[in-house]
This record gives structure tokens, C-alpha cells and sequence, in this order.
């Protein structure tokens, strides 16, 4: 029997009558709804159905084990958190505008990750450091659920892993912030205090994360398929698909029609129900 899991605490008469027609009777949990088929419906049958009803609804798969789950590892910007922090940088030297188009074209694929974050960064060169603190105290904010999410973690011994093709100024605070046990991103180039326009290092690309997945599922002595990745954009499929679960956070069309599971109307803390 494969699991679909209705990520809501609550179903009015009505919708419990449209899932047991289509899917099969609901079963409820504590934070969500089971239900217990033979097969699961097509990717296309499922997606119809989430419009229709406004529910995220996910098939869990056949393979995946959520009591061998060990790690869970995570793009930041617009999945743990709500910005794209290089988008708000620029915004401090007046071109937003110019540099979140290269980014909303890079995360749908259809920019070479790479060389579009060296374009954005360069359009950086000169801004002062303390810039960046501005960001990150003024306008980065969490996306809803991540701490109930990072404490269900933590509670049930999974270790959090936050990955970006974003700048370590932030991956690092945030590390320390909510008590998360690793973090990997880009080095800015800082020189007399200011924006040097580069990076320090190898870009973190999309290859660069899922060598990171595997690189901590060897540190901790466990499978990719004891590990669940949670993403948004185009560069986060590498790892996604290696690991026993991906999830497409609110993400990018391409990503989610590649992915395991979909969320876009819970928050993070919906991963939760994969695991319960």
C-alpha cells in the first residue's frame, strides 16, 4: 500500500466526500490526513486535484522510510527564508530590478547558474559591508513553519543542513541563530570594508550541492536515501534528486514537476507530516 498525505488539519464534509471518491478515505492525524491506496495517482491526476481543492496533497514514496530519515538538507534563499538575499543587496545600490530578473531567470533554469551569479555580484562592487547587516536585520525574514520545522527536526535526532548558491554572511548567522548543524555557501570578496564586485572560492552551484549531500551523508555515515532535500529553483534538483525525499518548497514550475512532493499553501513545518 502506498501513502498520500492531505496537509491540513481540518477537511469540511465536502472535501472528505471528493478525496474518498477520488483517492480514498482520509485518516486523520494530528497534523494532516492519511490515506492508504494500492497506487497512487499520476503526477497530472494529483497536481489537478491540489488546484481544485487548494490543499497540498503528496504521495509518498514507494522507497522512502521516514523512521530512517537522518538528515534534512535545505536551499535558503526563498525556502528557509522568504528573500533572495542578493536580490535585497542590490536593492541597497538602487538596481533591484536589474539584478532579481537575472535571478528569477537563473532559478528557472534558464540562465547558467554560475555565470549569472558573478553578473549579480559584480553589479555589487562598492557597497559597504555593513550593508549587508542591514538585510539581514531588516528585511530577512523566515518563511512560516521553519522553526516548528527545525525543532520537529531536532526533536525527532534529524540533523538540518542549509545549502546556497548564496553568500555565507547569512548562511552563518543563521546557523547560529537557529542552532542548525551545517552550513555551506558562497565567500564574498570583501576588501578596505566593501564589495570587491567577486567571489573567494568555488561557486556553489547546483553540482556543488548535491556533492554536499553526499559529502554529509558520508561524514554522518548514512544514505542519500535516509536524507530528505527541500528547494525551490532550478539549481536545486541535483541534490534533490539524489536524496530519499525532495520536496519543491512554493518552487519554480520546472521543480516541481520533477520533484517527490510539492508544498505551496502550508508552510515548512508540513514537512513534519512526512515523518510523523
Amino acid at each position: 500500500m502506498q501513502t498520500i498525505i492531505v496537509h491540513t488539519n481540518l477537511l469540511n464534509f465536502e472535501q472528505v466526500n471528493q478525496l474518498t471518491h477520488t483517492l480514498g478515505k482520509p485518516e486523520k492525524h494530528t497534523t494532516h490526513y492519511r490515506i492508504h491506496t494500492p497506487q497512487c495517482p499520476s503526477k497530472e491526476q494529483l497536481q489537478a486535484l491540489r488546484q481544485q481543492m487548494q490543499l497540498d496533497i503528496n504521495c509518498l514514496p514507494e522507497n522512502f522510510d521516514p523512521a530512517q530519515v537522518r538528515l534534512l538538507i535545505s536551499d535558503m534563499d526563498s525556502t528557509l527564508i522568504a528573500i533572495e538575499c542578493v536580490d535585497e543587496i542590490a536593492d541597497m545600490v538602487g538596481i533591484k530590478p536589474e539584478v532579481a530578473a537575472i535571478t528569477e531567470a537563473a532559478m528557472r533554469g534558464e540562465l547558467d547558474f554560475a555565470s549569472s551569479l558573478k553578473k549579480r555580484v559584480d553589479l555589487l562592487k562598492g557597497l559597504p559591508v555593513h550593508r549587508l547587516e542591514c538585510v539581514y536585520e531588516e528585511r530577512l525574514e523566515l518563511n512560516p513553519g521553519a522553526e516548528k520545522l527545525i525543532a520537529g527536526l531536532k526533536a525527532r535526532g534529524i540533523k538540518f543542513a542549509l545549502v546556497s548558491g548564496g553568500f555565507t554572511f547569512f548562511t552563518e548567522r543563521l546557523k547560529q541563530a537557529l542552532g542548525l548543524d551545517f552550513a555551506h555557501a558562497n565567500v564574498l570578496a570583501v576588501k578596505d570594508d566593501m564589495l570587491t564586485g567577486t567571489l573567494e572560492g568555488d561557486i556553489v552551484t547546483a553540482h556543488s550541492k548535491a556533492n554536499y549531500l553526499l559529502n554529509l551523508c558520508q561524514q554522518l555515515n548514512i544514505s542519500p536515501q535516509q536524507t530528505i532535500a527541500v528547494g525551490d529553483g532550478a539549481n536545486d534538483l541535483e541534490m534533490m534528486k539524489l536524496a530519499g525525499l525532495s520536496v519543491a518548497y512554493h518552487a519554480k514550475p520546472a521543480v516541481q514537476a520533477q520533484a517527490d512532493t510539492a508544498l505551496n499553501h502550508r508552510g515548512l513545518d508540513a514537512i513534519l507530516d512526512f515523518l510523523a
